[in-house]
């Protein structure tokens, strides 16, 4: 039975889980019922982050156009362009004992691909999710139902993995942005140009 998460809310996934090495974060979201014309093109993203929570260098970006770290801790399996079906719409595998010791945080980020383009924003989207889950066992250790908090955001701070006393946490975040990826990659210190 997985721990159901509010927003703000901290949970230890080491601790209660003693030997977890391997962990895939899911992330899932339907589109409102409503025809703008245009499909919607959701993005999860990582941010590696230090303990300031900046990326050090741009290889701490983890997106559709650059899948890995260079540790190849943080793996991303790929984009999802269109987010139908059930289930995840996008996934992440992470390595925890691979995840370098300047790394203090792991930023899970969810954006709308040119949504001021395409006049979209997450108001218009439903049921995002994350889950944590056990590899080695396939459990679901952790989820964390967004709702509906969100209207003119193109660009959310899902959770974030980070380090505490030797223990792995994860902290529901659920914090919107304006700017799309733009503004995610400005606050992490990364230069989107």
């Amino acid at each position: 039975m997985p721990i159901n998460l509010s927003k703000g809310q901290k949970v230890s996934l080491t601790k209660d889980n003693p030997g977890l090495s391997k962990i895939q974060v899911g992330l899932g979201w339907d589109v409102n019922a409503f025809d703008s014309g245009v499909d919607f093109d959701l993005d999860a993203s990582v941010f590696l982050t230090d303990a300031s929570g900046k990326c050090a260098s741009d290889s701490d970006f983890i997106f559709y156009g650059n899948l890995k770290d260079k540790s190849g801790s943080v793996v991303h399996r790929g984009d999802n362009r269109t987010g139908d079906g059930e289930g995840d719409d996008e996934q992440i595998d992470i390595e925890l004992a691979k995840v370098p010791e300047n790394i203090a945080k792991i930023a899970f980020t969810v954006t709308i691909y040119d949504a001021d383009k395409r006049k979209q924003n997450f108001g218009q989207v439903s049921k995002a999710y994350c889950r944590i889950i056990d590899q080695a066992t396939n459990q679901e250790l952790v989820r964390f139902d967004l709702g509906e908090d969100f209207s003119i955001e193109t660009a959310v701070v899902v959770g974030e993995l980070y380090r505490n006393n030797g223990e792995w946490k994860f902290n529901a975040i659920g914090s919107g942005f304006q700017g799309g990826l733009a503004a995610l990659c400005a606050h992490y210190g990364i230069d989107a140009a």
